[in-house]
C-alpha cells in the first residue's frame, strides 16, 4: 500500500531524494529510516569541534580495589 506523499511544499527524503511519505516523515520508506539510524548508530554524523581526541581528558584509572573487582 503507497502512503501519500505530504501535502504541501514537502522537503525530499534526506537520504534518497524521493518525496517524504507522512508514515516516515521526514523519509519517504522504512528503508530510509533504517539507513538513518545506523548512520546515527555507526558514528556516521558527527559534530565537527576544534578539539582533537588527543586533546581530551584522559579518564582516571581506578584504584586496586575500587571497581568491586578482586574481593
Amino acid at each position: 500500500m503507497d502512503e501519500a506523499p505530504l501535502a504541501g511544499p514537502a522537503r525530499p527524503c534526506p537520504i534518497c531524494g524521493k518525496p517524504a511519505i507522512q508514515k516516515f516523515r521526514p523519509f519517504c520508506s522504512e528503508r530510509c529510516s533504517l539507513v538513518d539510524l545506523g548512520r546515527w548508530l555507526g558514528d556516521g554524523y558527527r559534530i565537527p569541534t576544534a578539539e582533537s581526541p588527543k586533546d581530551a581528558p584522559a579518564a582516571p584509572c581506578p584504584e586496586p580495589g575500587e571497581d568491586g573487582e578482586g574481593e
